[in-house]
């Protein structure tokens, strides 16, 4: 604890030090004049009149992001290179080292030391410059601080440097205040925390990491001495950007100073002055395109643009980003490494790094939202062949990519919740009229005439459960008539499906009761919005919004209030329960009631090895391959595309490799976790499948059928697709 020290004493100590301090500077530089009267101006300060900065320190420092282990680093943020730490995770040398290389009697005096100040005046009068300052650490201490102060003028923290009597009297004001307030252990601490150790590292945790890579706890005694020597002149002794020996000089001083104050042998000191100067110099990443992996570089850009929405860290988003970049948080993210590493693996397995065509892969959590992975085959960054789009989760220019029959999904729910069972049945053909027009060839008498992909396994009486499994194209336009396609499109934003396209947005705003392609993906999607849907449906009807963050800790302890899931429930839990014992039949499994018949991907069952289910999406031409699979923990979207050419068809022979990279990330997520069942739904829900809904009798075309594209789009449609490619 400090010293109480009568007001008296602390008057006379200000006024002789600042005597001293006077004479100390005005040798070197100030006329005699300025000296005359400066005693009488000296006064001393109160603990509580001291600026707010050194009275509750709020310097900046570097804010870490964490894989959800809370152990894997990802990157770090910052402006100015700098963490806090505890006195007590400081090496004793290291505290021992800084004291003998700058204040030898930190522990006696009062915060301004008499015989130092008249030491370092003889010194500079024999010297004849200013060789030696006579400020103790609790000076330099006040001099950081108020250089660094962000609520102070640029003049103001430029001023607290200056060479002037006014600059130093206010320093030993503001030193010994503090000095009666706190403890010296606490003042060296803050000390060791603020200074500059050259090479960008601002505190000792900063230059432990930057010189050696390790952590401030672990410094030898000749590194904690070079270390100690730096703060001096930190770029002229810096080992990696100043005089490497003019650093080992330095060391040799301290390790000196520490033997004369008898904090180690001269034995010791010796030794440690022959050690071989051994750096491990660390630069510490900043920002998302320093990621310690480039793999992870689009997950962080993912959280930082979700963090310049929160409120709690700031009014605005240029507020939030100095937050990021100043505010020394630990960010434990959702990102799990495993289920990344697996992500990252299975893009690239189906397109190279770097390749035109992308596979951009999403992996979510349902009942949380948390995000585990974002992968692509791509490097994050501004570099040659280097992207910092937001390819899997969409924003600015990436508006998404079609997804195909995965919006059959979306379809089947709206019917369930409308009263339709899973038994609802329907003699689908191979062409559907259709109320839409269409003047082109293929049309059916006017009518837009959807098609199916393979007549040979789609045509015929269907349910939901092998209308689903087997994506039938005529089952699922003739269902969305029945419910109607406004219905269907408010079910897929509803789910979190977002329409970032212009052309997209207004179709569902003002004409969804015609948009009857909607139901075989023609709105563009991406990778995350599609896995949260399905991840809602896995959670048998809770939407959580997705979330990069599994916590967010401040400097002092206190947890942020955000990244907690934000759930509600947009289905009941029956209607999702259906829908998911439908999903199960393009998987290769069979649902509750015994009614899948064949599927799209029947491979997944064998590569997840557990309960699962999924759907495959194709769209027009083959122009991009989709597959989203979910089990009861986790949703898995791909769709692979190319990001920069909707011209450029991927092709279907691709669709089984996007299959298999999927399911794999998704037996990579659930591996470590209890195998869970889902639950089947009512038998009120699934109706009677011996006993089906009476199905409507099949219209047929009027004409011989022609080649269509796979979804047997309209002219009119077909018009509005190549414009958006355009």
């Amino acid at each position: 604890m400090p010293r109480p020290r009568s007001p008296l004493t602390r008057l006379l100590t200000v006024l002789l030090a600042g005597l001293l301090a006077g004479l100390v500077v005005a040798v070197a530089a100030l006329p005699g004049s300025l000296l005359a009267g400066a005693a009488t101006k000296a006064g001393f300060t109160a603990f509580d009149d001291l600026p707010a900065a050194l009275r509750t320190p709020a310097q900046p420092q570097r804010s870490y992001l964490y894989a959800r282990d809370g152990r894997t680093l990802l990157t770090t943020f910052y402006d100015v290179n700098r963490s806090d730490v505890p006195l007590a995770e400081i090496a004793p040398v290291m505290r021992e080292a800084i004291v003998a290389a700058e204040d030898r009697r930190f522990y006696s005096h009062g915060g301004a030391d008499l015989r130092g100040m008249a030491r370092a005046l003889v010194a500079n009068v024999t010297g004849g410059g200013t060789s030696q300052g006579g400020s103790t650490l609790t000076m330099q201490y006040v001099r950081n601080v108020l250089k660094t102060d962000p609520s102070r003028t640029a003049e103001e923290r430029a001023a607290a440097t200056e060479q002037t009597m006014g600059r130093k009297l206010q320093e030993i004001r503001y030193a010994t205040a503090l000095e009666d307030r706190l403890s010296k252990d606490e003042i060296l601490n803050r000390y060791l925390n603020i200074a500059y150790f050259g090479s960008g590292a601002y505190g000792i945790a900063a230059a432990s990491q930057r010189y050696f890579a390790k952590a401030p706890a672990d410094l030898t005694l000749g590194e904690a001495a070079l270390l100690a020597g730096l703060v001096q002149s930190p770029d002229q002794y810096s080992p990696i950007d100043g005089d490497k020996r003019a650093a080992l000089d330095r060391r040799g001083y301290v390790l000196d100073s520490m033997a004369d104050t008898g904090r180690i042998t001269a034995a010791q000191a010796a030794a440690a002055k022959a050690e071989k100067l051994t750096l491990r110099p660390t630069a510490q990443p900043n920002g998302c395109t320093a990621t310690s992996t480039a793999d992870t570089g689009f997950f962080c850009d993912y959280l930082r643009r979700w963090w310049l929405t929160q409120p709690a860290f700031g009014a605005n988003p240029e507020e939030r980003e100095q937050a990021l970049r100043r505010g020394g948080y630990r960010v434990v993210t959702s990102l799990d490494p495993a289920v990344q590493a697996t992500a990252v693996a299975q893009a690239r397995k189906v397109y190279a790094d770097g390749d035109k065509r992308a596979l951009p892969i999403a992996a979510v959590e349902p009942g949380t939202g948390r995000v585990l992975a974002m992968a692509v085959n791509r490097q994050y960054g501004l570099g040659r062949g280097e992207t910092m789009n937001p390819l899997i989760s969409g924003g600015g220019s990436v508006e998404g990519y079609q997804a195909g029959s995965t919006f059959k999904m979306f379809t089947m729910l709206a019917a369930l919740e409308s009263g339709r069972t899973l038994s609802t049945g329907f003699d689908a053909p191979s062409r559907l009229p259709t109320r839409y027009a269409d003047d082109s060839e293929s049309s059916c008498d006017g009518k837009w005439c959807p098609a199916n992909a393979n007549p040979e396994r789609m045509d015929g009486y269907r349910m939901m459960w092998d209308g689903f499994g087997r994506s039938v194209n005529t089952y699922f336009v003739w269902l969305a008539e029945q419910v109607g396609e406004d219905k269907v499109v408010e079910m897929a934003q509803r789910l979190g499906i977002t329409f970032r396209s212009k052309a997209d947005a207004d179709f569902a705003a003002h004409d969804a009761k015609n948009w009857g392609a909607f139901t075989l993906g023609v709105a563009a999607t991406t990778p995350l919005d599609l896995a949260n849907a399905y991840a809602t449906v896995a959670s048998e009807g809770m939407y959580c919004a997705p979330t990069p963050v599994v916590s967010v800790t401040a400097p002092d302890g206190a947890k942020v209030p955000v990244g907690q899931p934000s759930c509600k429930r947009v289905l009941s839990e029956d209607v999702a329960r259906a829908a998911t014992d439908a999903a199960r039949c393009p998987v290769g499994q069979q649902s509750a009631y015994g009614q899948c018949n064949g599927g799209t991907a029947s491979g997944v069952d064998g590569i997840v090895g557990r309960p699962v289910a999924g759907k495959t999406g194709s769209s027009e031409k083959n122009a991009t391959e989709t597959f989203v699979g979910f089990t009861p923990q986790v949703a898995v979207a791909g769709i692979a595309a190319n990001p920069d050419d909707s011209t450029d068809l991927v092709g279907s022979a691709v669709q089984s490799e996007v299959i298999d990279a999927v399911a794999r990330t998704i037996r990579t997520a659930v591996d470590p976790l209890p195998v869970r069942d889902f639950t089947a739904p009512s038998a009120e829900l699934a109706g009677d499948p011996q006993r089906p809904e009476p199905p409507r009798p099949s219209p047929r075309p009027t004409q011989p059928p022609q080649p269509r594209d796979d979804q047997g789009l309209p002219a009119d449609i077909m018009r509005w697709l190549q414009g958006r490619r355009g």
